[in-house]
């Protein structure tokens, strides 16, 4: 059975499930998120992590989802085990508050076991162990009622293989795993411990608890229950691809292994005879996969964060390459095979491999270049050991390589080794574990990202806020609640005090997607508060930040809200003005000149996008040419609202690592540019009056930032312009046009 048809079964048996109920199918997310905790999704259920906290309602009580994930703490094994990939694809069914443990142990032991013919995988029950949490004696009854196995049939384990957590306070609960035995080949009979033999390829979370306090995986506190409980289940696709396949490790897959064969034909080296080599083929294998979904989803290589790790994948990749034998560019061989494996399953890589090439390739090259710089210098340090009669390199040497020009450490053994000299690893791995322990402590750092949000979900269990902002720039409403700056409840507010003001309804629009707050007051009967700042802290609630002015502002009390409409305008056709530079980007430089990031406010907008070079000046006037021809055209600026599927029939762009809903909303300006957007925009084109970009820089590794001046400020910037330059040719007593010839005569007397 082929990857594709297993993930399409694992969705038919969750989507038409008539004994618990059908699930809706959940499309996976994006590879990034916006959550404070993570770099990447790195499991089947974060997407749904605001459903499980609390934080969020499910629309859904049953859902099914096969997602993209990507995990790379155990990099260092990739290629060495069966099992370990830094790209994976999780299958997931979920429960919110549903059936619970008896649903989920039927529905996956039913899926497991049901013959291929019949939509299922067709798995010897004689092969198949079920695990249960050591106490959990309803799951161990159930697997005995569905399985019909006796006692010993079932595997009892402790905390550590399962019992389940986020590694922070919040839900937990024990889990179940379905073990296949792969055979005396692979381990000695009963020792579950050896997870290559007793292979786990589907895991049963029953969140039940509440954690109050998770010192460790094993060290917890457990509060009580929680009060619905839920179910997350994760299946490993490529896991269950290779056992169905007959192969013997993810690596060998219909979807993966064509990597391998290509790289065998261009290396000369065949897969399978040396093992070595093998876990380079591996490793090149895994790592290209990986970073097309990286740069599919929006990722770019850079020195930090996302970028980084994308960039010490890439790196090992094309590093793996190289000691296998080819010493070319091998990405533009790589990638496209990569392309047609997950093209059908995800079409959108072949539709965007345009600018997903562009930056892989851009990256091998700038990588191959780096070689040849560290090369040059490590081939300094041999000399300089050799000259002073030393026998082996410098630890401290080794480490600036790798960590200052991404010079891997096997080739400094490798290169060492030729000249005949060793290297002091000792050293160098301690340098190493010093830098791994301060990447530690940053990605524990991270877990605070879970903020004590609970005076705000008490706000909100009184419904999401209504916002009027897209109709209306004032309304009455009333105080749902008053809070302190820490999000306290006070019972009033008095003037001075700076506070946080939750209304019903409100025309205010909150901080998001680039475009800045409004500001503008609160009237509560005599009393009054600035607001000065909007922020959303969960989704559907909108808080007003400010100072209370005058008076005293009590919960309960009428009160009316009013923005500042000049502000509003202001931010609006920044707004506006970026939608149409970013279409504009796009039809000069292609679909590849996507959008990463912007800031809309009151008369200015910073635009960044994607693209692998700087853009030249011809095309920058070329493009606010063009932007400002789409002002004097005059469009209708529309909003609807419409379904996700619709909206991509439209053509309307998605903006990667954004988080959509079933319906969304599209803003276009005429026909001339249609993107999903919640902000708020002008009415029509010709208000924005005029676009003027400023200039245009690198902000990182294939990213770039144009910024512009909309209305009367680029009116104002454009009227100061003109009076220097014809200050400049009454000084020199020539036309306008003529001096730039002349100040450039200037200078290079001056230099004279």
């Amino acid at each position: 059975m082929d990857t594709a048809q297993i993930r399409r079964n694992f969705v038919a048996h969750f989507e038409n499930d008539t004994r618990w109920g059908a699930h809706t199918v959940v499309p996976s997310a994006s590879l990034l998120l916006d959550d404070p905790t993570l770099l990447f999704v790195n499991a089947g259920m974060v997407p749904f992590k605001p459903y499980f906290l609390g934080r969020e309602t499910p629309p859904y009580s049953r859902a099914v989802s096969v997602q993209k994930c990507v995990r790379t703490p155990d990099i260092e094994d990739v290629g060495k085990t069966t099992r370990h990939g830094t790209f994976f694809e999780m299958c997931g069914n979920f429960s919110f508050g549903d059936y619970f443990k008896e649903g989920a142990i039927e529905l996956a032991w039913e899926l497991v076991t049901k013959s291929i013919e019949d939509g299922g995988f067709g798995f010897p029950e004689d092969r198949l162990w079920p695990t249960v949490y050591d106490d959990d004696a309803e799951a161990v009854e159930l697997w005995r009622k569905v399985t019909g196995f006796p006692d010993e049939r079932i595997v009892r384990l402790g905390k550590k293989e399962n019992y389940w957590s986020m590694g922070v306070p919040g839900p937990g609960g024990p889990c179940s795993e379905i073990l296949i035995d792969r055979g005396p080949d692979y381990g000695p009979e009963g020792d579950f411990s050896a997870e290559d033999r007793y292979l786990e390829f589907w895991n049963l979370v029953f969140m039940q608890d509440e954690l109050s306090a998770v010192r460790s995986k094993e060290d917890f506190d457990i509060a009580g229950s929680l009060p619905k409980k839920n179910i997350d289940t994760g299946m490993g696709l490529e896991r269950v691809a290779f056992l169905l396949q007959g192969k013997q490790n993810m690596y060998e897959i219909d979807e993966i292994f064509p990597v391998i064969e290509r790289a065998s034909e261009l290396s000369g080296r065949r897969y399978g005879k040396d093992h070595d080599d093998d876990v380079r083929f591996r490793v090149v294998s895994d790592h290209v996969r990986s970073a097309m979904m990286l740069i599919g989803d929006g990722v770019t290589p850079g020195n930090e964060g996302r970028g980084y790790v994308l960039r010490r994948i890439m790196r090992r990749a094309i590093r793996s390459v190289r000691l296998l034998g080819f010493h070319e560019a091998a990405l533009p061989h790589l990638l496209p095979v990569a392309r047609d494996c997950m093209a059908p399953s995800y079409p959108e890589i072949a539709t965007d491999f345009g600018r997903i090439s562009q930056y892989a390739y851009a990256e091998e090259e700038a990588f191959l270049a780096t070689l040849r710089q560290g090369t040059t210098i490590l081939d300094q340090a041999i000399t300089e050991t050799r000259s002073t009669g030393g026998a082996g390199l410098d630890g401290a040497k080794a480490f600036q390589l790798h960590d200052t020009y991404g010079f891997p450490i096997d080739l400094t053994l490798e290169i060492a080794a030729e000249a005949g000299l060793s290297v002091d690893t000792d050293a160098f791995q301690r340098l190493m574990l010093e830098q791994r322990t301060r990447a530690k402590a940053d990605a524990q750092a991270r877990k605070t990202g879970h903020a004590d949000l609970s005076e705000y979900r008490t706000v909100l269990d009184g419904g999401p806020i209504t916002f009027t902002g897209y109709a209306e720039v004032a309304r009455e409403s009333t105080v749902r609640a008053v809070l302190d700056r820490s999000g306290a409840p006070l019972p009033v507010a008095h003037e001075g005090d700076a506070v946080e003001i939750v209304l019903d309804t409100t025309p205010f629009y909150a901080e998001g997607g680039g475009q800045q707050p409004d500001t503008g007051r609160i009237t509560v009967g005599g009393g009054q508060v600035a607001v000065d700042d909007v922020q959303q802290p969960l989704p559907g609630l909108i808080v007003h930040r400010g100072r209370v002015t005058r008076g005293e502002i009590r919960a309960g009390e009428d009160a009316y809200a009013e923005i500042d409409i000049t502000r509003r305008r202001a931010i609006s056709r920044s707004h506006t003005a970026t939608h149409l530079i970013h279409q504009t980007m796009r039809n000069f430089l292609g679909e590849s000149a996507t959008q990463a990031g912007s800031l809309n406010a009151p008369g200015r907008l910073r635009f960044d996008f994607n693209t692998p070079g700087a853009v030249s000046p011809a095309v920058l006037r070329d493009v606010e040419q063009q932007v400002n021809t789409v002002l004097m055209d005059d469009l209708e600026v529309r909003a609807f609202v419409t379904s996700q599927a619709k909206a991509r029939e439209l053509g309307a762009m998605a903006l990667f690592g954004e988080k959509y809903g079933d319906e969304v909303r599209v803003v276009e300006v005429g026909e001339y540019a249609r993107e999903l957007c919640g902000g708020t925009h002008a009415a029509r084109s010709g208000q924005l009056g005029l676009v003027k970009i400023l200039h245009e820089a690198s902000i990182g590794a294939g990213v770039r930032r144009v910024e512009a001046l909309v209305g009367i400020d680029a009116f104002d910037f454009l009227a100061k312009e003109h009076l220097l330059v014809s200050r400049l040719a009454d000084i020199y007593r020539v036309p306008i046009d003529g001096v730039g010839e002349r100040v450039e005569q200037t200078i290079a007397q001056l230099r004279d």
